[in-house]
């Protein structure tokens, strides 16, 4: 993924006050000579030098706006969905620097182990950064899902519409090598997840029922399962015909205190610890859980997302305007110091800033737009 920007200056950085030819060589003789500066002259270089690509934050003009940008991918020759998803997975993290470039022994093994055990998971909204027309996406995400290609992956609670973290997208191939190489799954029960994962394809939840208690244990705890409240039977949403239909009536029909005015002889079937006395009753009578289909280590992908964008959102913030050249917004996410020493690689794990930005674009957050001037700029969606 990458960005078409002009070298040149930002026109909004307020440039210094003309000085005198004999100012400005005592000023060079002052920056060359630097072991002669004093203290305090030293620190005001210092902070000017750090703060050369963030002087736009206190600008009183906006940057130009020559029209939105309707695809950050650039000369990308990407056909489909599958090829839009190996792309994004491949583009998520920079190379591991060397170690002196402050990343320790002890680190970099760290990185590679994490990186590892993220699942596959592309969300929809950054493949609808890259390309142009949503309504074709979702249907050829609905056809290959279909066709036991993809699946997706909902994680429930986590936003609504297109900015939802939880909307994702997984090859089967790449799930299915997940469960091969799972160690804690017995062979038998890998066969009957994937049977179970192909016999559904579109769906995101399945009942308890398709599973002993024994194999939900098993594939809850390994992370391919998990438990969802947006499906339950409850007493109150039970089938209201046979014996539950005469027991909602008899206490209108029966004397008060007797057996009939608590249900009759079948009463004891609905209260905990009751003896069914039907196939059809206890069937209904139980409650159903369903549970969703899941990969291990999506907490910590959906984690992962989040924080980083927070922190790219933060980045913008900062400005009066509430936007920033692309390239200034690089730096700024990179860091200028050793790689082992920034944000980018203590907390993102050397996330690239193309991905961050991709998934802020794709989920509504910010808008990429052409200045005419600086290149691409980002700010923040109204």
């Amino acid at each position: 993924m990458s960005f078409q920007a002009t070298p040149a200056r930002s026109s909004r950085i307020t440039k210094p006050r003309k000085t005198s030819a004999a100012a400005a060589m005592g000023l060079r003789r002052s920056v060359s000579s630097s072991s002669s500066a004093s203290p305090r002259r030293k620190s005001s270089q210092t902070k000017a030098t750090a703060t050369t690509t963030s002087n736009f934050h206190d600008d009183d003009e906006k940057l130009d706006d020559s029209g939105l940008v309707a695809s950050i991918a650039a000369d990308l020759n990407l056909r489909d969905v599958p090829q839009y998803m190996e792309y994004i997975l491949s583009k998520m993290f920079d190379d591991i620097p060397q170690k002196g470039a402050g990343m320790s022994a002890t680190r970099i093994p760290e990185v590679l182990n994490f990186r590892r055990a993220l699942p596959p998971i592309v969300t929809v909204a950054h493949i609808d950064a890259l390309n142009t027309s949503h309504t074709a996406t979702e249907r050829e995400i609905a056809e290959l899902s279909q066709a036991g290609v993809l699946r997706r992956v909902i994680i429930p609670h986590r936003g609504v519409g297109p900015s939802a973290i939880g909307d994702g997208i997984v090859s089967v191939q790449e799930w299915q090598k997940r469960v091969e190489v799972h160690p804690d799954l017995p062979p038998d029960l890998k066969e009957k997840y994937m049977s179970t994962l192909h016999a559904n394809p579109r769906k995101t939840t399945i009942p308890n029922t398709l599973f002993t208690p024994q194999e939900l244990a098993i594939l809850t705890s390994a992370g391919f399962l998990t438990t969802s409240t947006t499906h339950s039977t409850s007493f109150a949403s039970l089938s209201l015909s046979g014996p539950l239909s005469s027991l909602s009536t008899a206490g209108s029909r029966h004397a008060a205190g007797s057996l009939g005015a608590v249900g009759g002889s079948s009463a004891s079937d609905f209260i905990p610890g009751g003896v069914m006395t039907t196939t059809t009753a206890r069937q209904n009578a139980l409650p159903t859980s369903y549970y969703n289909f899941s990969l291990p280590n999506t907490g910590s992908h959906i984690k992962l997302l989040i924080e980083a964008r927070t922190h790219f959102l933060s980045l913008l913030k900062k400005t009066k305007f509430k936007e920033a050249p692309v390239d200034v917004l690089r730096e700024q996410w990179d860091g200028g110091t050793l790689p082992g020493r920034t944000k980018k690689w203590r907390v993102f794990w050397g996330l690239r800033f193309d991905w961050v930005l991709g998934e802020c674009v794709g989920a509504g957050l910010v808008e990429v737009f052409e200045t005419g001037s600086v290149g691409r700029a980002v700010r923040l969606a109204s």
